[in-house]
């Protein structure tokens, strides 16, 4: 099942989260901004304490059907931002800013790389091992995702000493 989805009306019988879309893992019924979900252990905190859902009472027909989707809606995005926000964290984890710092590179920077790289007559790996970095390095570097991918100074340094370019900003 596609993450996200909330499957049926009335619980989902395929066995996977109703917020996440994990499959194989034990469900539980959980009060997730008033909707009533097939939850994860993991997803099941997202849950409300005292399952009161501040309604004051049950509602029927189609309207009850429409807030229970709204309700499913919000926990699903509620669910979405811890996402994006774990993600933000594991992103930050992994750079290492304080110890090799990125300077501000120049427009263009990736283009600059490749064509110089190209020029060298030297492949992606190639000029990888010339420098004792991951092929993947160079080519976040190519693509302009330097910051994203936690690419360090050290290596717009060495870039710039074996290629004879300029990429970072005076």
């Amino acid at each position: 099942m596609a993450k996200y989805s909330t499957g049926g009306v009335g619980g989902d019988s395929s066995g996977a989260c109703e917020l996440c879309g994990a499959e194989d893992r034990s469900l539980e019924t959980a009060t997730v901004a008033g909707a009533e979900l097939q939850v994860c252990s993991e997803c099941a905190r997202h849950g409300e304490e005292d399952g009161s859902d501040g309604s004051g009472g049950s509602s029927s027909g189609s309207d009850g059907r429409e807030e229970t989707n709204r309700r499913k809606k919000a926990a699903q995005n509620m669910a979405k931002l811890d996402d994006a926000r774990k993600v933000d964290s594991d992103w930050q984890e992994e750079t290492e800013y304080e110890d090799d710092p990125l300077p501000y590179l120049v427009r263009g920077y990736g283009d600059r790389v490749e064509q110089a790289r190209q020029d060298a007559g030297l492949q992606t790996d190639e000029l990888a091992a010339e420098l004792g970095v991951d092929e993947e390095d160079i080519v976040a570097v190519e693509q302009g995702r330097a910051a994203r991918a936690g690419v360090g100074g050290s290596l717009i340094e060495a870039l710039e000493d074996e290629l004879g370019i300029e990429l970072a900003e005076e």
